[in-house]
């Protein structure tokens, strides 16, 4: 997941750190919180399809259960790493307590490519995952959920894989599974459309009608389809968005200048969320290398893929036309291009913020789960705004009552109330 020699562990390592300074935390305090709780590698061997046996390499981090159970997705990736797992567990930590939920920060992977594997394979990846972590993740311990290259299935066949070995029914014990089977309501529109009510009341503080706004969105994934989505229902055009294309291994950037068309676009987007090239130039789509969604003359862009994609080098080439970033990516942004967007003036609303919607809306499946009782839709959504409405407006305030960075402004908040719950049970 990491490239070259970035390391996102480290990234995560070095925010915190500077913000541990700013506020004054004892080095016990700094220790504990600068790594994680607790590790967990591990092997999973699998009979193929063709009879062989392959074992994959499989991860739980659990960085902070200070402020409640370890919460966190599991990704399906070649490319994974344990410190892009490590950086994506700490950063949930500082997630669930900028928007207040009484949950920590826990992430989960494995080392393979869902798109060499049959169904039947990744089913029994995903049960063997469960075998091997079993007895240190549940609903009060560490709740997993989908992430990269995972889905609602995924999660289905491992909790059914944790009720056969603990025989009871423990529907709480994952989230983002499907309606109807445990899920919640509006929770895959959850993380697109936290980003985008983050946006809104960022326009509002900054005095822009956003139906009179732009936005270039890297990824194609859940949460930029349903960013993009929100975003035009809002009144919003995007012009430009970015998707990975596994066949040739790049990446292409999708462009209309008069605004891109959702259902257009998914009508040629196969299984893995990948548009096809040649359709989308029937469309009269501009196709662009994949770095262009940086470049374009919008007023917004949203990172919504992987981390690393806004650095020393891409940032350098963000247009005076754009105000606001949005964070749909877990940890897109490297220290160094945050230091080129201050200088640009750009207001950037940090991942761990704006993507908060998909744990806030994991929390209240999880909520649902235990009631055994569910709400409506519309009850999900308004409870989820009404959530990613105060957070922003806290993070907010604090940035220009102090006059720092906003990411600075989220780390102070997130950081504050972890450390405040590792000194009130006692343990720095």
């Amino acid at each position: 997941m990491s490239s070259g020699s970035f390391n996102p562990f480290k990234m995560a390592q070095q925010q915190f750190d500077e913000v541990a300074a700013k506020l004054g935390l004892d080095e016990a305090t700094c220790d504990l919180l600068r790594n994680p709780d607790r590790e967990y590698h591990f092997g999973i061997p699998i009979r193929m399809d063709d009879g062989s046996y392959k074992v994959f390499r499989g991860f739980r981090i659990q960085h902070s259960d200070a402020r409640g159970p370890c919460k966190g997705g599991i990704r399906f990736h070649p490319q994974e790493t344990v410190d892009t797992v490590k950086a994506l567990a700490m950063w949930m930590t500082w997630k669930t307590a900028v928007v207040d939920i009484p949950l920590g920060g826990g992430k989960g992977g494995v080392i393979c490519d869902p798109h060499t594997l049959s169904m039947r394979e990744q089913e029994a990846i995903c049960r063997g995952w469960v075998r091997q972590v079993v007895k240190n993740v549940g609903p009060v311990q560490d709740i997993p959920a989908p992430d990269v290259l995972t889905t609602g299935q995924h999660m289905l066949w491992m909790l059914d894989e944790y009720e056969k070995i603990t025989g009871m029914k423990s529907p709480g014990f994952i989230t983002g599974k499907p309606a109807g089977f445990g899920g919640s309501l509006g929770r895959t529109e959850a993380t697109g459309y936290g980003v985008v009510y983050t946006i809104r009341e960022a326009l509002k503080e900054l005095n822009i009608d956003i139906k009179k706004t732009t936005a270039s969105v890297q990824g194609f994934g859940n949460v930029a389809r349903y960013t993009i989505e929100l975003f035009n229902q809002y009144g919003g055009t995007v012009t430009a968005v970015s998707c990975w294309n596994h066949g040739e291994q790049k990446a292409y950037t999708y462009k209309k200048s008069n605004g891109i068309k959702l259902d257009e676009l998914l009508s040629i987007t196969n299984k893995f969320g990948e548009i096809n090239v040649e359709k989308a130039k029937a469309l009269g789509y501009e196709i662009l290398a994949g770095n262009d969604w940086i470049s374009q003359e919008v007023d917004i862009l949203i990172p919504a893929a992987l981390e690393n994609q806004v650095n020393a080098e891409t940032a350098l080439n963000i247009k005076s036309s754009v105000r606001v970033i949005a964070e749909g990516a877990n940890g897109p942004t490297t220290p160094e291009a945050d230091e080129i967007i201050k200088s640009k003036n750009i207001w950037m609303i940090p991942d761990f913020l704006a993507n908060a919607g998909g744990v806030t809306c994991s929390y209240f499946e999880q909520v649902q789960n235990n009631m055994n009782y569910y709400w409506d839709k519309d009850e999900v959504l308004t409870k989820l705004d009404r959530k990613m409405t105060e957070a922003y407006h806290a993070v907010s305030e604090l940035s220009r009552s102090k006059n720092v960075y906003m990411r600075e402004a989220a780390y102070l908040i997130s950081i504050q109330r972890v450390a405040e719950a590792c000194k009130y049970r006692g343990w720095v």
